[in-house]
């Protein structure tokens, strides 16, 4: 008997792969994303970029700033705009969470991956971070080789 899949409406659309590597993340968050219809159809398309972007609160609403949806070729008249203010949608208990930690120093919104849940709706994953300095970046990627070492010399039995 074929094993059975998993849910088929689960899929990651963006992921920001950089935002572990210059950032260290305390929290994270599930939010709801407000799109056009064409939005949704470039998505389920995976033409997303969630590099460059990051979130922010402004007048007690959640807003996704600079993320880059591509265009849906099908909906050149009633098209969307790539780089436009996208709303997040989250309780009035975390916006008010995440507006308190923002302001404390150093601390920033940074969206984490970009995905359609098993429902099929769209959702982006947001972390609450502090920018990393320099030598931390270096002590994670010196111990990232050293994890690496162990596994090679365990595996060959040296």
């Amino acid at each position: 008997m074929a094993k059975k899949s998993e849910n088929p409406n689960y899929r990651i659309v963006a992921e920001n792969r950089r935002a572990r590597h210059d950032y260290a993340i305390e929290d994270d968050l599930e939010c709801g994303i407000l799109l056009r219809g064409s939005e949704v159809k470039s998505l389920r398309e995976r033409s997303a970029n969630i590099a460059e972007s990051y979130a922010e609160v402004e007048n007690g609403e959640l807003w996704l700033v600079n993320s880059h949806i591509a265009p849906y070729e099908q909906a050149r008249t009633f098209g969307h705009q790539e780089r436009r203010r996208r709303k997040l949608l989250a309780s009035k208990r975390e916006l008010s969470r995440l507006w308190n930690e923002t302001k404390r120093k150093g601390m920033t919104l940074v969206p984490l991956a970009l995905y359609f849940n098993h429902r099929g709706l769209a959702k982006i994953k947001i972390g609450i971070a502090r920018g990393k300095k320099l030598h931390d970046k270096r002590a994670d990627e010196a111990r990232r080789d050293w994890d690496r070492q162990k596994r090679r010399l365990l595996r060959h039995g040296e």
